[in-house]
């Protein structure tokens, strides 16, 4: 499959505006072969009149086709996985292991969601049966459900070339949901987004569905995503990446003429709690699992503890005496893009000429001149020093983080008080130590989406209860997720009928329930005919 530097506008190879960019190797800091074309105002235009256009007929297709669609997907992505992963090394410098147990994520993810739409009961079918004799006005019979909610525009991510990208998370729930999908790439992988690109305009194809159901734009800035966020014919966004990107797309999502949802995924510190007798019993444990999850894949996840509570010294000092070794032993990652070498680089100086800092340990120095390289960092305060200056508990996007001491109970649970909202929250503790906190997990549960035990955030599983979201600014609607199936819950609104003959309703509200999906009747779960 060649690359061939264009945008993907339906079934339409477009050669955008003449200003080229190219992906960078972070390894070697050196641009990547092939440039790639802008997408122009006119590309938009036509993307998003073609989405509009297949979104009549795609909308409309049935479960069975729609979760073959997905499935040929997955299917095409594990048929060119070596190439894909070969591109997606020389553009991210992530380990090839890393790269094709992502690919198989995002293979495995389609095939949830094509399990999803086939089983069908995710539309929410609720009926409410007529009653003629009710006095003293007649009840009318009462169905709705979801409804696919109309072109998705999509961003890829950065720090996942394929799960959150092209054919990632946003992109499956909106396909899986019955939406026509725009992708605009992210200019960190733009090879690597061609090539799925192609691949699911290739199962467009295949499967006989209208050409607007996907395109694939490029440009090496913000022009073109924030024209489609703006264009008339999108009608929800779908966004992972940092919170002043996402916060800006969400205010151009709010200010069209006609608001549209849109969901982002941004910043999140992920809080970590070491309760004291967790700490006593396995705190040099805890340390070197810690220190993995901090650093892994260069510190640059969404989920990466950067910040972790824990008692005061006397009790903490195995646990930091491990912390410092693994932290001053840790080797230099190298960063997925010159932007956000840069952008760590400012935030670590910054924490080093605090006063109200102390570094922890510094891992070895990164190259100058060798790529997008970084030094592992880590740093230390207290919870009077956190409260008196908020902006500590920011984000760093990258592989470092910052241990807070606290005192006694009362000060944690007030730290845990005085949190933002964020992705995830980590507790380790033992059953005593949970019985002790248990407010803790009272105070969390309204400051994140998910909150682990014993355990480590940087994992995601992909499984139907997962929740990967959180109060804002850790996402732009704490109702939803992004990772998981209720993912496909974000791109569909509901519609009632009210007294429809058979003929005018779909089949998941008629009596027969061809479909055979769950649904509530008359207030109770039922798969039955009526």
């Amino acid at each position: 499959m060649d690359i061939l530097g264009k945008s993907l506008v339906g079934f339409r190879d477009v050669t955008g505006s003449g200003d080229s960019f190219h992906g960078w190797n972070p390894a070697t800091g050196q641009p990547v072969e092939h440039s790639f074309g802008s997408a122009k105002q006119e590309d938009v235009d036509l993307a998003a009149s073609l989405a509009s256009e297949a979104f009549v007929i795609y909308s409309r297709v049935g479960n069975q086709a729609r979760a073959s669609f997905l499935r040929l997907i997955a299917s095409q992505i594990e048929a060119h996985a070596e190439q894909i992963v070969d591109r997606a090394h020389l553009e991210t410098a992530l380990p090839k292991p890393r790269l094709q147990s992502e690919t198989g994520r995002t293979a495995n993810q389609l095939r949830l969601f094509a399990g999803v739409v086939e089983e069908g009961s995710w539309v929410a079918a609720r009926i409410d049966r007529a009653d003629s004799q009710r006095k003293p006005i007649a009840k009318p019979d009462i169905r709705s459900m979801l409804h696919p909610i109309g072109p998705v525009v999509v961003f890829g991510a950065s720090n996942f070339p394929l799960a959150f990208s092209v054919a990632g998370g946003d992109t499956v729930s909106a396909l899986a949901a019955g939406n026509p999908v725009v992708v605009k790439a992210h200019p960190a992988h733009p090879g690597t987004s061609e090539l799925v690109g192609r691949i699911i305009r290739e199962c467009v194809r295949q499967q006989g569905l209208p050409e607007g159901t996907f395109s694939l734009l490029f440009d090496p800035g913000n022009t073109v995503g924030r024209a489609l966020v703006q264009h008339p014919r999108i009608k929800a966004g779908g966004f992972t990446g940092s919170l002043v990107a996402g916060r800006a797309l969400m205010d151009l999502a709010a200010s069209r003429p006609e608001p549209i949802p849109f969901y982002a995924e941004m910043g999140s510190t992920n809080p970590v709690f070491l309760l004291p007798g967790a700490l006593s019993s396995r705190g040099k444990e805890i340390a070197g699992q810690l220190h993995g999850s901090f650093t892994l894949g260069g510190g640059q996840f969404c989920t990466k503890p950067g910040m972790v509570f824990l008692p005061a010294p006397n009790i903490s000092e195995p646990f930091l005496s491990e912390f410092r070794e693994k932290v001053g032993n840790s080797p230099k990652p190298t960063l997925l893009t010159s932007g956000i070498q840069k952008s760590y680089q400012r935030e670590i100086e910054r924490r080093n000429v605090r006063g109200d800092l102390a570094a922890v340990a510094r891992g070895q120095q990164a190259d100058a001149d060798a790529g997008f390289s970084a030094q592992v960092a880590a740093f230390q305060t207290d919870v009077s020093t956190l409260r008196a200056n908020p902006e500590l508990a920011s984000e760093v996007f990258g592989p470092s983080t910052l241990l807070i001491t606290f005192s006694d109970k009362e000060q944690l649970l007030q730290a845990a008080r005085d949190l933002d909202g964020h992705l995830t929250a980590t507790i380790h503790g033992t059953e005593h130590d949970l019985q002790e906190f248990a407010e803790l997990i009272e105070i969390l549960k309204n400051k994140v989406g998910r909150i682990v035990f014993n355990g480590y955030p940087t994992g995601v599983e992909v499984c139907h209860a997962m929740i990967h979201g959180g109060p804002y600014p850790a996402s732009t609607d704490g109702r939803s997720t992004s990772v998981g199936t209720a993912a496909i819950l974000r791109f569909a609104r509901p519609v009632c009928f009210q007294d429809a003959p058979s003929a005018a309703l779909p089949d998941e509200l008629k009596n027969e329930n061809p479909l055979g999906i769950w649904r509530l009747v008359d207030g109770h779960f039922t798969r039955e005919q009526l």
